[in-house]
């Protein structure tokens, strides 16, 4: 019996298996839909339990929203199931804002093409109709996450209806778009404007463009990163990124490499 420690609690595989198919404890269900994806626990039940978790009718926020639908999805990319593809797809018209970003966000993480044609379906209405949902704090859709996955995809035919939102108002979706721009394009032109965005005032808005320059690997923004006044352990993470994507895009160990590591020391 496989078993994982998290903190105080412990828990097996079969058991996270088993809290999650019950019905009288939600606390439970959503903590063990949350720990399978912790874990990444490859296990074909597992995998079914998660699958029949992104349909529960039964856990419900009181604004309507379906809490262990969103751990449920957020798992199953972690997992890296292509099987949940499917599912994942229908989610993405659940009525829950938070269950169609979890469901984008995964089906970024499991880089299946069938995944494009549904993304792609909610940028059709344009720039104009990615507003703010009133007395919410999110848009429409989440615009953020299906761009990105776009990107991430490798979508290229999705770049004219990608491109328009380089004007959106909210700074987190444009730099978003920038980052995607840079993995459809290859201009560099969209990596550096997120390179000055680590110039920002916001401390929030300059981590979230740490992590997009970590996504798209991009190798020239190391020594902007070392030097954005965010914590140590933040720009860790968006050089690891880079470093990742540089071992990966080279036969043996390169200069650029081992300069990166040379930057992560300083900074630990």
């Amino acid at each position: 019996m496989e078993e994982q420690t998290s903190g105080a609690a412990q828990l097996t595989v079969e058991q996270a298996i088993y809290n999650l198919g019950q019905r009288s404890d939600l606390g439970l269900r959503y903590y063990a839909a949350w720990w399978l994806g912790k874990f990444r626990i490859q296990d074909a039940a597992a995998v079914e339990a998660l699958l029949s978790a992104l349909e529960d009718k039964a856990d419900r926020s009181p604004d309507g929203g379906y809490p262990l639908r969103r751990n449920a999805a957020r798992a199953l990319g972690k997992l890296r199931q292509t099987r949940a593809v499917p599912a994942l797809i229908i989610s993405l018209d659940c009525s829950d804002f938070y269950v169609r970003q979890a469901s984008a966000q995964a089906l970024e993480s499991l880089g299946d093409q069938r995944a494009i044609a549904p993304l792609r379906k909610f940028l059709e209405g344009g720039v104009e109709a990615a507003t703010q949902v009133e007395g919410k704090p999110h848009l429409t859709q989440p615009y953020e996450a299906i761009i990105e996955a776009l990107g991430t995809l490798g979508a290229r035919e999705t770049i004219p209806l990608v491109e328009p939102f380089l004007e959106h108002p909210v700074d987190k979706l444009r730099y978003a778009t920038a980052r995607a721009m840079y993995q459809l394009t290859n201009d560099t032109t969209y990596a550096e404007n997120l390179v000055q965005g680590l110039l920002e005032r916001s401390v929030a808005l300059k981590r979230s463009v740490l992590m997009d320059l970590g996504a798209i690997g991009y190798v020239p923004a190391a020594n902007a990163i070392a030097q954005t006044l965010v914590e140590n352990s933040m720009k860790l993470i968006s050089l690891k990124g880079l470093l990742e994507y540089d071992l990966a895009n080279s036969s043996s160990l390169s200069g650029e490499s081992i300069r990166l590591m040379e930057i992560m020391d300083s900074l630990l």
